[in-house]
């Protein structure tokens, strides 16, 4: 027989070790079973004989176990990994990142009003005709150069403000996606942690109704009970079944939007795995004072703010059309060789006969417009305003939402409370019953309400507890504190 020797790196997944427990006992049964047949004197020499190798098996053997039992799985994620590779990977906050070069852009071109315009051409050519004095074809070249400034322009002060408004409003921008995303990917990780908890309280639910099964089969075939209580305990195992099924394909749900928030390829990688369990931390709150922190945190706030700053500067840069624009103007004109005719000359008095440098200064008035500046300013206008109620309303629903989002913190923990009670008193009930069916001292019927009263509760336990979780998520959005949890996961890492 061939000796076999068990590597570390060959252990398989800890759901299988039970497997390798089970071949493990099996060889030592069978090496004692072929000792005990032996003869005496050879047993005695082989028992004299440390079997050095067979130790060392047995060795690596327990290392490995013990190994697969503290490993953690590759793909769990905590919270902080969660909103932190969301942070740097989501696509959404990437393409708001992007929009920060485009206001740059935009801030350059809004800004370019107050800059000089400086042009310069070098035309060439060759002239010929007939004219008094002149015969033949001629090559000419010539440089021109021109520099126009604005010297005054009601629309350049707003013009200004609106290019630094511009890059601001891309920034308020990326902060509403950051806090957008950051709060759907925490929600999305509570809703994993809850559907796996409710799958595996289901479960336990139904590995005791199957227990109840095995239990009604054995207790009729011994003919201790009727047909009856067996299919009823058969009939209330399977209907878990779609429960559970339920439970899993909502907690699937929950991996795809882990995995899409955090840009993992779900074909190239798997998907996400919560770590850890949910728990209920009892949160006091001040609302007055965290109303007036709101304010002045919430990043859309600040971008409706915004808005309104950019539509008023909008509508001045509108309005600067009902006043003059003066500019100054340069012209220089550089000429190698002369006599260079000048296009419509008619003499040769006319023509350039060396460089020169004209200066200008000018200016425009629009003094009637038939109503074209007067309501593009209304339009313009009108936005502010809507820009101006939109942000009055956010900010008095604030300490609305803020209070409504308080109650449901202490609904929620008087909630757990007061099941937490009831599920413990459930499941030492329900443990009951199941010992006295057992012996066929209550009937089926009251076994069911039992184990579904048990089922309730401890599913309203951990609903009040998931619900607990997501009010404090609200609460730290509504207050604007998701940008302290990337600091912190900054840090940390």
């Amino acid at each position: 027989m061939k000796r076999r020797v068990l590597f570390l790196g060959s252990i398989p997944p800890l759901r299988d070790q039970p497997v390798v427990v089970a071949l493990w006992a099996t060889r030592r049964a069978r090496v004692k079973h072929i000792s005990a047949a032996l003869p005496t004197g050879k047993r005695l020499q082989q028992m004299q004989r440390p079997n050095v190798k067979y130790t060392y098996a047995r060795l690596r053997l327990s290392i490995a176990i013990l190994t697969a039992c503290f490993a953690h799985p590759t793909s769990a994620v905590t919270l902080q990994t969660v909103l932190q590779t969301t942070l740097e990977k989501n696509p959404a906050i990437q393409e708001a990142k992007s929009g920060l070069e485009q206001a740059a852009g935009q801030r350059l071109v809004l800004r370019s009003i107050v800059w000089p315009n400086v042009e310069l051409g070098v035309p060439a050519g060759i002239q010929g005709g007939h004219r008094a004095g002149e015969s033949g074809i001629k090559g000419f070249a010539l440089g021109r150069g021109f520099f126009t400034q604005t010297l005054f322009n009601a629309g350049v002060p707003p013009s200004l403000r609106r290019g630094d408004i511009e890059v601001l409003l891309a920034q308020q921008q990326l902060n509403v996606a950051v806090v957008e995303q950051l709060h759907a990917v925490r929600l999305a990780f509570y809703t994993a942690l809850y559907t796996r908890s409710l799958e595996s309280i289901r479960e336990e639910q139904r590995r005791r109704l199957r227990e109840n099964v095995a239990t009604q089969k054995n207790r009729y075939e011994a003919g201790l009970a009727n047909r009856s209580a067996f299919a009823s305990a058969t009939v209330q195992a399977s209907e878990l079944d779609p429960q559970i099924e339920s439970a899993h394909r909502w907690y699937l749900d929950a991996q795809l939007k882990l995995a899409e928030a955090m840009a993992i390829d779900p074909a190239k990688a798997s998907l996400p795995e919560p770590e850890g369990e949910l728990q209920l931390v009892p949160m006091r709150v001040d609302l007055d004072s965290e109303t007036a922190a709101a304010l002045q945190r919430r990043a859309d706030l600040k971008l409706a703010r915004l808005f309104v700053r950019a539509a008023n500067e909008d509508q001045r840069i509108i309005a600067a059309d009902y006043y003059p624009a003066a500019l100054g103007n340069v012209t220089g004109n550089y000429i190698p060789v002369s006599g260079i005719h000048r296009a419509g000359s008619t003499s040769k008095t006319q023509d350039f006969l060396s460089s020169e440098i004209i200066e200008r200064a000018g200016y425009t008035w629009h003094v009637i417009d038939n109503g074209e500046v007067g309501g593009a300013v209304l339009k313009a206008r009108s936005a502010k305003e809507i820009n101006e109620l939109t942000c009055r309303k956010l900010e008095a629903n604030i300490r609305r939402e803020l209070a409504r989002i308080a109650n449901d913190l202490q609904t929620t923990e008087v909630r757990e409370r007061s099941l937490a009670t009831a599920s413990a008193a459930a499941e030492e009930s329900a443990h009951v019953v199941q010992q006295n069916l057992a012996e066929g001292l209550v009937s089926p019927l009251e076994y069911r309400v039992t184990q579904n009263a048990s089922l309730e509760t401890s599913s309203g336990l951990l609903d009040a507890t998931y619900q607990h979780n997501l009010a404090v998520a609200e609460w730290d959005r509504a207050t604007g504190r998701y940008f302290q949890f990337s600091a912190d996961t900054a840090r940390s890492r």
